[in-house]
């Protein structure tokens, strides 16, 4: 199941890195930030998600 939801926060991170990426060639500051958004919630999900395994 912890594998599962680790794969989610990785798969969430690699979306934000996209939206972040296809913001910088649109010029779309609102979807450069919410791929920020979902890279910093997918972070502290998965380190969240490791403290709480130990």
């Amino acid at each position: 199941m912890k594998y599962l939801l680790a794969l989610v926060a990785v798969l969430v991170v690699a979306l934000g890195v996209a939206g972040v990426v296809l913001g910088e060639a649109d010029d779309s500051p609102g979807l450069q930030l919410l791929g920020v958004v979902l890279v910093v919630g997918a972070v502290v999900f998965g380190v969240r998600l490791v403290r709480r395994s130990r």
